[in-house]
């Protein structure tokens, strides 16, 4: 109990925090909404954050989103513009890898024809890998800083927060129906959804299935991502309420297996976005 206090004593206001209090601290969104009886303001809790409404926003997703996409902006840049004839090493070995790797995966996997396909498919890999990567961070370093700093909450790792890994699917969604029209007309799209499978004198029961195939996509793609990495971090959370030395023995091992998680979560959203933008590029 000593070493749980000291790790709760700066986010807690109570002297004895239980489990319960400490988790869903650590599970609660820096947010700043309009409240209806604080105006614009950041909300101090999770029940003030409900409180505010679908327009309330989750700074620190948003924060780190962004930062870890210029992360990933810059190192290529930088991976770029040093690229040469020779032998790679460093940061170019990195950049070339993960090129040639997405380009094997969407020559293999996507049928049309698309100069946006390879640098979507290179953006989410990378970009959702940085994002999932986060989870390896001690669960109370960065939090830890920031309260320091004055702020109360602090998530670190943004797809663990089912807002942002439901954009991300969404955005695939729209281009799915954007390429679905742009190839094969409105008149092709709505005949895929209306006259397969069972022909013309079903077109009730085909759109009805084919409608809720079209909107599982984005769904299943952002719930699988979300709670994948919203369950590794509660067990990050989980271990860190037990003794020090508890929590070497059982973290290690987790970290070393999350590792394989976190790669392969951003490998499977950057694949079924190829499979499903292929699909929308071929004609039935």
């Amino acid at each position: 109990m000593v070493e749980q206090n000291f790790r709760l004593e700066f986010v807690m206001a109570s002297e004895n925090p239980t489990a319960s209090e400490y988790i869903q601290h650590h599970l609660t969104n820096l947010t700043y909404g309009f409240h209806p009886d604080h105006g614009w303001s950041f909300a101090h809790g999770a029940q003030e954050a409900s409180e505010m409404g679908f327009m309330a926003i989750h700074v620190d997703t948003m924060g780190w989103s962004v930062a870890l996409g210029i992360l990933f902006c810059g190192l290529f840049r930088v991976g770029a513009k040093t690229a040469h004839s020779g032998v790679p090493s460093g940061l170019l070995n990195f950049v070339e890898l993960m090129v040639e790797f997405v380009d094997k995966s969407v020559k293999e996997t996507f049928h049309g024809k698309s100069t946006v396909i390879a640098p979507l498919a290179l953006t989410i890999l990378v970009w959702v890998f940085l994002m999932n990567l986060m989870d390896l961070v001690p669960v109370d370093l960065i939090p830890y800083i920031f309260h320091a700093a004055g702020v109360d909450y602090m998530k670190v790792v943004p797809t663990t927060d089912v807002n942002a890994t439901l954009g991300m699917s969404i955005g695939v969604f729209l281009l799915i129906i954007f390429y679905s029209i742009k190839i094969k007309g409105i008149g092709g799209f709505v005949g895929e959804l209306t006259l397969q499978p069972f022909g013309k004198w079903m077109i009730p029961f085909n759109f009805l299935l084919e409608g809720v195939g079209l909107i599982a996509k984005p769904i299943s793609l952002a719930l699988r991502l979300f709670g994948n990495l919203y369950a590794g971090e509660l067990i990050f959370i989980l271990i860190a309420l037990m003794p020090f030395y508890v929590q070497w023995f059982l973290s290690v091992p987790w970290a070393i297996f999350h590792i394989l998680v976190i790669v392969l979560q951003a490998f499977i959203f950057m694949m079924l976005t190829i499979v499903y933008l292929s699909m929308a590029h071929e004609h039935h």
